[in-house]
């Protein structure tokens, strides 16, 4: 439909897909289809899968198609997900190429991306198109995912830095990208295709010529694929140029991709704004460790999202990864979440009878991938798919019963009419087994008797083959007195087995007819010719079963296609429980509260979550208050006081609570952020070419453009790359423009000079660790203890790192000559920390702090009339005691005022 697959694909700088190279003429004539993708058209009769033919035809070399090809057949090979290396091999001229680059640069959380993309089994294809001429800046997106039928959109407007972008392709961890060639080497190789290929490099690239990124076909691929429940979309998205274009050249491309094409009517469709979850950035999301360790760049335990997966379907796992990357900014959804989870902690019975059936579900996202998909060609693994997909079907809807126990699923009654449908072909007793034998007899018998009469006599002549296969190694057996019994595997078919215990074997070898002997200590696996003759007659049996119940249950599946939006919903409702059975589980094995939402950041005896579990032991708590009016803390102490660890919690604590989760503290209020930035680490980056200190610029400098007054900021140790002198500057420089916003912000930091930041705002308070000091009554030497405790003020130590390096083994006279040096040098600089107010600016001080306490008592209060005087009543002495120790006022002149 949109042109020949030879031209689908722009040539690139070397060879990938070649379709139609190698085949015979005939052959590729024999390829020559429609798409079944929008009405045809006297120009556009040639379809992209005229070069599609079966995976024996076909050599796929792309990363995502040996993917597909073993999304079918069950396997997924992590390997696969990597770029595979170039090559010129024996495909011949004409080949189609594809776009290939070398992973020259890539940032630090870039490649914790793509490293846990490959991990985690990702199976997702973006197409991505921006604007061009004034619309530059304006981004199309679609993504669809290999195990689950579901097209995501997504238009926005991005800045010069292509944040959003990159944050969402982070997310989505793709393993391939499709983009126009005129944004590639072939064109004029925009920044944005620069930016992602420098950030993605484990990703593979597909350039496809700018023509199939066409509107117009991607709203008529929308109006004939969508689902009718789903329809509403197209009033979302049919003024969204962009997402429709790339929609057009994905669903082409996957048409290509899967030798296959999607029933009419069966896609779930959804449009996603940037604007209905918080942003957290890929730097921020690998400083955080949310979903990838940094120690192993692993997806371990000790990360926040191993701390909450106690999923027990895959469904579940993916929907907590993307809130955990993305949380919520609605209130009302989020308290929605906790009220259920409250009430599956107080509702025991309820709780682990829903975990239980859970835990039953097969990946209904993949299996419904599966079943909208109509292979353009019928081989017996198809046939055998299919049957396999109609028994994990009925499986799926046979535990429905189990989920209706609750009130928080609500299934109709569709599901039994479903269910009824599917019984009238599918035996009432087939069940979805481990084990191929198992399963591979379900498949044989899951079709009713007396639907088909050449079924009937088919099965009956393939239950003979198997009782001779067991009569022949029971004969066997008797003839040579072995203890030999039958075995199965899908790649030696029926064999035989015998185990030994501590016998041994006349003339110490097996008699001459069993071949194909393999041992293993005492078990010896062996067949014989005639097993053999046998096995291949049960497979020609097996071949007709297949063929002749594939008719039927495809005919059984098209009446089910008018109910698949019930089996989206079956899904997303089975996620969604499966992640908040998780989050719920995880209050059961730690002391977790559930938060409360306001305009004010407080915790009380929060904990970090991470550390909590990596540990087994409660850690030391701490109490966190910011607000409008005390929005900016600035936090000193020693190396090793615990700040880093301090300021990681605080983040992780606001996620938690966005995403809907309880959070580890005795009490939590927390602003909703609708962006969270971090600033964290001292590392040089080789891959980019960026010292320390640049890669701290170009980090602040996100911040600087991108954080707005809702956003939460944790900067840890700026400036460390470079002088105490220049250091100093740019971190009161950065806090001058972090302070006109009200955004929250944690500000750690060594230079002590940034303390008097106090004295010059009211929103500035300090904050410091405190160390306490013990002295050896031995030795006489001090020592250091750290509390981990967050208390008011400046921190008064000096010389952190000179105390740090009393705790390693470095000589003791280095030690002692580095603080003589040390002193002399503070005393000659003039930089010298102010740390006390005047009395008037102490005094406007506790103006502004009592100004603002009472603001927020009045949103936030839900005190009764005797607690809220109780609480004034201390408000005011507070304000009193702040007066008394700012000292007497200066006196005004009231009349020239």
């Amino acid at each position: 439909m949109l042109g020949s697959t030879t031209e689908f694909i722009s040539s690139g700088e070397s060879p990938r897909f070649r379709p139609n190279s190698g085949l015979p003429v005939a052959e590729r004539s024999r390829l020559n289809e429609t798409t079944s993708y929008g009405p045809a058209s006297s120009s556009s009769q040639r379809s992209l899968h005229q070069g599609s033919p079966s995976d024996s035809t076909l050599p796929r070399t792309d990363a995502a198609a040996q993917y597909y090809n073993n999304l079918k057949t069950g396997r997924t090979a992590p390997s696969l997900l990597l770029s595979t290396p170039d090559s010129s091999s024996s495909f011949g001229h004409g080949a189609t190429p594809k776009i290939r680059r070398t992973p020259s640069s890539a940032g630090a959380a870039a490649a914790s991306c793509s490293s846990a993309s490959t991990t985690s089994g990702a199976s997702v294809i973006i197409a991505v198109v921006e604007g061009r001429g004034l619309a530059r800046g304006e981004i199309g997106m679609a993504s669809f995912n290999l195990k689950s039928p579901e097209l995501v959109l997504s238009q926005f407007a991005d800045t010069g830095t292509y944040a959003k972008v990159i944050n969402k392709i982070c997310i989505l961890m793709p393993i391939e990208i499709v983009m126009p060639d005129t944004a590639s080497d072939k064109g004029k190789r925009t920044k944005l295709f620069t930016l992602i290929t420098e950030n993605f490099p484990g990703v593979a690239f597909t350039a496809v010529q700018r023509k199939y990124f066409n509107e117009r076909k991607g709203l008529e691929y929308i109006q004939q694929l969508c689902a009718t429940e789903f329809s509403t979309v197209l009033m979302e998205v049919q003024t969204k140029y962009y997402c429709l274009s790339a929609a057009a050249a994905l669903l082409k491309y996957l048409e290509f991709l899967q030798n296959s094409v999607y029933a009419p009517k069966s896609l779930k469709v959804v449009f996603k704004g940037s604007e209905q979850t918080a942003m957290i950035d890929s730097a921020s999301a690998a400083n955080l460790e949310l979903v990838v360790n940094n120690r192993d760049h692993s997806r371990s335990e000790h990360t926040l999202l191993g701390v909450l997966n106690h999923t027990k379907t895959p469904g579940g796992a993916r929907r907590l990864r993307s809130n955990i990357l993305e949380p919520l900014v609605d209130v009302d959804t989020i308290n929605i979440r906790l009220d259920t989870i409250e009430n599956l902690l107080q509702d025991e019975e309820l709780f682990y009878g829903l975990k239980n059936a859970i835990g039953h579900f097969v990946d209904i996202d993949q299996l419904l991938s599966l079943l909208v998909q109509i292979p353009k060609q019928e081989t017996v693994q198809v046939a055998e798919a299919k049957i396999s997909h109609a028994i994990q079907l009925k499986h799926t809807l046979d535990l429905v019963p189990q989920l209706r126990v609750s009130h928080y699923v609500c299934l109709n009654h569709r599901f039994d009419l479903i269910l009824e449908q599917i019984k009238t072909v599918i035996n009432p007793d087939t069940t979805y087994l481990k084990g191929s034998l198992n399963m591979r007899t379900q498949k044989c018998y899951a079709v009713r008797p007396n639907i088909n009469e050449f079924l009937d006599i088919a099965r009956r002549a393939y239950t003979e083959i198997v009782d001779d296969i067991a009569g022949l190694v029971n004969q066997m057996g008797e003839k040579y007195g072995f203890p030999l019994r039958t075995s199965f595997s899908t790649a030696r078919g029926f064999f035989i087995q015998m185990k030994l215990e501590g016998g041994f074997l006349p003339d110490n070898k097996l008699p001459p007819e069993f071949i194909k002997v393999t041992k293993h200590r005492n078990n010896y696996s062996f067949t014989t010719a005639d097993m053999m003759k046998m096995n291949c007659r049960c497979d020609e049996a097996l071949r007709e079963i297949f063929h002749m119940s594939y008719v039927v249950i495809c005919q059984l599946l098209s009446t089910v296609h008018e109910h698949i939006h019930c089996l989206y919903k079956l899904s997303d409702a089975v996620s969604m429980l499966d992640m908040l059975l998780s989050l719920a589980n995880a209050c059961t094995i730690s002391d977790y509260v559930r938060p409360e939402f306001t305009d004010t950041l407080a915790i009380k005896q929060g904990r970090h979550p991470i550390l909590e579990r990596i540990s087994g032991q409660l850690p030391v708590s701490n109490n966190t208050y910011i607000c409008e009016g005390s929005n900016f803390l600035i936090i000193t102490g020693p190396n090793m006081s615990g700040k880093s660890t301090y300021l990681k919690q605080v983040a992780l604590c606001q996620i938690m609570a966005q995403i809907g989760s309880f959070v580890p503290a005795e009490y939590a209020s927390f602003r909703i952020a609708d962006q969270i930035f971090t600033r964290i680490g001292v590392d040089d980056d080789f891959e980019t070419n960026s010292s320390t200190f640049m890669l701290e610029m170009k980090e602040v400098s996100y911040i600087v453009h991108n954080a707005s007054d809702r956003s939460l900021i944790i900067i840890d140790e700026l400036g460390r790359g470079t002088s105490a002198e220049e250091g100093i500057g740019i971190c009161h420089s950065v806090c001058e423009v972090l302070l006109s916003l009200k955004a929250f912000t944690l500000f750690a930091t060594h230079f002590l000079e940034l303390c008097q930041l106090e004295s010059l705002y009211p929103n500035v308070e300090n904050k410091h660790m405190e160390v306490q000091h013990t002295r050896s009554s031995e030795t006489g030497a001090e020592n250091i203890v750290f509390t981990y405790m967050l208390n008011r003020g400046c921190s008064d130590e000096r010389h952190y790192g000179l105390r740090a390096a009393e705790l390693t083994v470095l000589p003791k006279s280095i030690i002692q000559e580095a603080k003589e040096i040390a002193t002399k040098t503070k005393k000659c600089s003039p930089l010298q920390a102010q740390h006390h107010s005047d009395p008037d600016t102490q005094r406007q001080r506790a103006v502004h702090k009592l100004a603002h306490r009472l603001l927020q008592t009045a949103r936030n209060s839900r005190l009764d009339s005797d607690s809220l005087r109780v609480y004034l009543k201390g408000l005011k002495r507070q304000f009193e005691a702040e007066l008394k120790a700012a000292g007497p006022p200066v006196a005004l002149d009231l009349q020239e005022e």
